[in-house]
């Protein structure tokens, strides 16, 4: 199976993962609604660094608000756009390849029984 995915740097990503923060935050916006897996960018190193580490339910994307900083873990800035989440699963890590933007990546069984 084939899941939309997206790098974020660390802490952030375990913030997610540990259902810390519940918004990220790009300079780009996305129509893409659904599932996501959250992928521990390789930099800087930690425990996840190049694994994914989560699912969630991407539900909407807007521009960021004051109102989003707290949840979002960062000031609001501009160009900031709101990746709002929800549904978040932890996962069993494993090695994934992370690139710019949202990317697919392949899931085996293991994985896809946390959609």
């Amino acid at each position: 199976m084939i899941i939309k995915s997206i790098s974020i740097r660390e802490p952030f990503a375990s913030m997610i993962r540990d259902g810390k923060k519940t918004i990220e935050t790009r300079t780009w916006k996305t129509n893409y609604k659904g599932n996501l897996l959250i992928c521990a960018s390789k930099y800087p190193k930690t425990e996840f660094s190049g694994k994914a580490i989560a699912i969630a339910e991407l539900y909407n994307c807007r521009k960021m608000e004051k109102g989003d900083e707290r949840d979002a873990c960062c000031k609001i800035y501009e160009k900031a756009y709101s990746l709002c989440l929800r549904n978040i699963r932890p996962i069993p890590p494993f090695h994934v390849k992370g690139k710019l933007n949202l990317f697919n990546t392949e899931i085996n069984d293991d994985i896809e029984k946390y959609i």
